[in-house]
């Protein structure tokens, strides 16, 4: 059996910049600190972090007034951060910066009178984040045929903003849907696109010609994962999203395949390492790693306030 891990793959630099606060946060105040949903979706590093005294919850009001809150990579609305500060919590937020950068995009549209289409995921905690960043209605849609539903403008003017999680060619033909309907639409150029989505994507569409079956190491609620697995189905490959080696079926292989791995941007390295490991349990296998260009990107991290909490 021959391994292609993919490159890149894991980690990209706003999920290594969301769950470096919470461990600096739990560092500088000490267990517990709280987390308003999960800051990135993986279901390993929840784990490891909650074992480390952090703490995930799915409403504000489930935390304890006066204690350390941090909001998760995916943003939080406006009526969140309001109800936060009004029940005194030590907010830090950990909003992926182009994530934030998407927010700052629907408010400018929205500030010269355009009506905003949200492409991405209805009820995904990314995009209602960024309906709540919007002073009035927005409309969400995630499929060219909804575009048809659309309520024409009363003024003409009607722009676009996407979720990050969604690359490029995820998006192209809802884009071209719109622009055939709104020729007059405005968006985000395309290099504004989250670049951890759309680099994934392409190294699975790369590896799809010289593989026989794709592995996604990454949680069911990533978006981002799901997206990877679509990749490798549309080339007519077996593909499995996994969330760790431990519920990898060994029938789903043999001896003689060549096998792609790859990992979502939430996914950390050590459960890709831990799929090659099983692997090699059970088959005679060559690992080679995909010839790529790493991806040089970082986020600064905030400075943590000085919060009293007593």
């Amino acid at each position: 059996m021959k391994i292609i891990l993919a490159q890149p793959r894991g980690f990209c630099a706003g999920v290594n910049r969301a769950i470096k606060i919470v461990e600096s946060a739990i560092e500088k105040y000490n267990p517990p600190v709280y987390v308003l949903h999960e800051i990135v979706h993986n279901t390993h590093v929840i784990s490891r972090l909650s074992e480390s005294g952090a703490i995930f919850v799915e409403e504000l009001e489930d935390i304890p007034e006066n204690t350390i809150t941090i909001f998760s990579a995916h943003g939080v609305s406006k009526a969140v951060v309001r109800r936060a500060e009004e029940r005194g919590l030590k907010i830090i937020d950990a909003t992926c910066p182009l994530v934030t950068k998407v927010h700052h995009q629907a408010q400018r549209y929205r500030k010269e009178g355009y009506d905003i289409i949200v492409i991405g995921h209805a009820g995904h905690p990314e995009v209602e984040g960024t309906l709540g960043r919007i002073e009035g209605k927005a409309t969400v849609i995630s499929s060219p045929e909804e575009v048809a539903g659309i309520k024409e403008p009363v003024n003409r003017r009607i722009a676009y903003v996407t979720q990050t999680t969604l690359s490029i060619d995820d998006t192209k033909d809802i884009i071209e849907a719109l622009q055939k309907r709104f020729p007059e639409i405005r968006g985000p150029e395309l290099k504004d696109i989250c670049y951890a989505t759309q680099s994934r994507q392409n190294a699975v569409r790369e590896l799809a010609h010289r593989i026989d079956l794709l592995l996604v190491v990454g949680s069911v609620n990533s978006s981002n994962s799901n997206r990877l697995r679509e990749a490798g189905e549309h080339r007519g490959l077996p593909a499995y999203l996994i969330d760790n080696a431990e519920v990898m079926d060994i029938s789903w292989f043999n001896e003689d395949m060549t096998v792609g791995l790859t990992a979502g941007a939430s996914a950390p390295e050590v459960l890709v390492q831990d799929v090659v490991k099983k692997l090699k349990k059970n088959f005679n296998v060559e690992v080679e790693n995909m010839e790529g260009k790493a991806e040089m990107m970082k986020f600064k991290l905030p400075r943590l306030p000085d919060y009293d909490l007593n």
